[in-house]
């Protein structure tokens, strides 16, 4: 084949996947335009705790991707504003220095309205670059699609960080006007047995992945059995009814301690009205519904759940190696804003025989965020994107009712601390068969 042949196969795959890209690049910042429409400006201001991040901020960090690792590389490009690279920079350090992440919140200048400006300003100048990319510079391709799956990350934790901050109103505001789905769930909970062997796991090469999803590499199971339904809001109110966060055997000491100290009696966002209990939820305060999934508890918090289940919480090998074998379907945040439903985890029959295996809530696994055998961060900025976060955190698969779902995959590591519970976390429970 002579260099002009390959030329002639090359540029059409290219402008195929431009064009892709370009189609994907106006849905997802619409997407988060979209995330916004019932909103105040001062919703957007406000900082609940370091962990979360102010809406504005969320708007502005996502697009000060863009301009950073792909428009700054045209020359002549002048940046919107200097001040800009700093402001919202979040753990970058090959790129400079940030601004404290806790004082996030203290930030009323740009306002609203020039952090809008600055997104319609970067996503002409992007659109304009991705149709002007030729053979040879393939990798502003990649970028971009590293910086949509970014900006998907960041849709969910707007989300997020929006309901803990209207959680600290004692008017328990709701980002939508209606209220969550009510789940609909057999009541036969069964056990799934599973055989020893040797299984692949990690992603497979098609498509877009994380860094952190590779290398795909053999592990062997022992065999063990998987629970075919997520622990619900019933089965956990029988847990705290039954003293569970009172009682130290169940509990790690590093759990024990935490909860203690915070005085920590039930999930995050639980609610007692006229001793009735309740959830609020992203479509306001609402009463229990005990046959949805449990969400919003920390690894501590599924552990000592599963312990008292005479459980335990599976590997993320064993939830891949299982997952493996279903199709991606489940609750996913389109859902909700196509049928006008508030975001939460909603159990429903059609999630097929595994349910709320994807969407619903990121599930806790005991595994440790680490790195797969024969791992290796990418070179410059970008790999600082999942390597140096590899300690203290534990894994979670499934995604969750607020995850994009094009942004999902069965090899999918998201990785949190024991203590963290503000996303819509909760759990499906293991044990190893003898």
């Amino acid at each position: 084949m002579n260099t002009s042949t390959a030329a002639l196969e090359v540029e059409p795959q290219l402008d195929l996947r431009k064009y892709h890209l370009l189609d994907r690049y106006r849905a997802v910042r619409a997407f988060s335009a979209k995330l916004c429409e019932t909103l105040c400006v001062e919703d957007y201001i406000g900082q609940s705790m370091p962990d979360a991040s102010p809406m504005r901020w969320h708007l502005a960090h996502t697009t000060w991707f863009f301009e950073t690792f792909i428009l700054t590389r045209n020359p002549g490009y002048r940046k919107f504003n200097d001040a800009f690279e700093y402001l919202f920079n979040s753990y970058y350090n090959s790129v400079g220095e940030q601004f404290p992440r806790e004082q996030r919140g203290l930030l009323t200048r740009p306002t609203v309205e020039e952090i809008n400006c600055y997104r319609k300003s970067v996503d002409e100048m992007m659109l304009e670059t991705l149709q002007q990319v030729a053979p040879g510079s393939e990798e502003i391709l990649d970028i971009v699609e590293l910086g949509l799956n970014h900006e998907q990350q960041h849709q969910e934790l707007m989300q997020t960080d929006i309901k803990h901050l209207f959680a600290q109103n004692p008017m328990f505001p709701s980002l939508s006007l209606c209220k969550p789905a009510t789940s609909d769930l057999p009541s036969e909970r069964q056990w799934v047995d599973y055989e020893e062997g040797v299984h692949c796991i990690g992603h497979n090469g098609e498509g877009f992945a994380f860094d952190n999803e590779s290398p795909r590499h053999r592990v062997f199971l022992e065999p063990y059995a998987l629970r075919d339904q997520l622990v619900t809001n019933g089965e956990y109110l029988d847990f705290v009814h039954d003293h569970g966060y009172q009682r130290s055997e169940l509990w790690l000491s590093l759990g024990w301690n935490h909860i203690n100290r915070h005085q920590w009696n039930s999930p995050l966002y639980w609610f007692y009205q006229n001793d009735e209990p309740c959830e609020f939820t992203l479509g306001g305060l609402q009463a229990l519904d005990l046959s949805a999934p449990v969400t919003h508890i920390s690894f501590f918090e599924a552990d000592a759940y599963a312990r008292w289940a005479n459980a335990r919480l599976p590997t993320e090998t064993e939830w891949e190696a299982v997952a493996s074998n279903y199709p991606i379907k489940g609750c996913f945040a389109e859902d909700h804003h196509d049928s006008h439903q508030a975001v939460h985890p909603c159990h429903g029959a059609a999630n097929g025989p595994f349910y709320g295996l994807f969407g619903d809530c990121w599930q806790w696994t005991c595994s440790s965020y680490s790195a797969y055998p024969g791992y290796q961060a990418a070179d410059g900025a970008l790999g600082e994107y999942n390597g140096k976060f590899m300690c203290n955190q534990y894994v979670l698969r499934g995604g969750s009712c607020a995850t994009p779902r094009e942004h999902l995959r069965k090899s999918y590591r998201n990785f949190f601390p024991a203590d963290a519970r503000w996303q819509f976390t909760g759990l499906r429970l293991a044990k190893s068969i003898s």
